[in-house]
């Protein structure tokens, strides 16, 4: 069956993984997702990533963080969505939880969180929101 949204089909994937308390998840690969993955790895939600097999094609392994037995990632929702693309100037990038969570933006000079992207001064695609 096909997916017709990637980038949410990876980020179910991790909610559904860290709600069953595994270790792990595994998610097929692309290079959007990677970029993703980085992002959610620098800014401490989860712990690495792996690339793997997945049958005939690539797949990435995610490692799920926990903090004192609860998920690091409390709320994860696709913004952008393939019916409703949502686009957003460096200074009108939405602030989650009023700035303790990120929000993962594609912009010209890759995938980048939120800070990040204010401060490279570039805008972009507001891929999901995290915290």
């Amino acid at each position: 069956m096909a997916v017709t949204d990637p980038l949410g089909d990876l980020l179910t994937r991790i909610r559904n993984g860290q709600r069953a308390r595994k270790d792990s998840v595994l998610s097929p690969s692309s290079k959007l997702r990677v970029r993703v993955l980085d992002v959610l790895q620098r800014e401490g939600y989860i712990r690495g990533y792996s690339e793997e097999q997945m049958g005939p094609a690539a797949g990435v392994r995610i490692e799920l963080k926990y903090f004192e037995g609860q998920p690091a990632i409390k709320h994860v929702a696709r913004v952008s969505k393939p019916g409703r693309r949502i686009y957003s100037g460096s200074q009108d990038l939405p602030r989650v939880m009023n700035g303790l969570g990120i929000t993962i933006v594609s912009t010209p000079r890759g995938v980048l969180s939120d800070a990040e992207a204010r401060e490279q001064n570039v805008g972009g695609e507001v891929l999901a929101e995290v915290f």
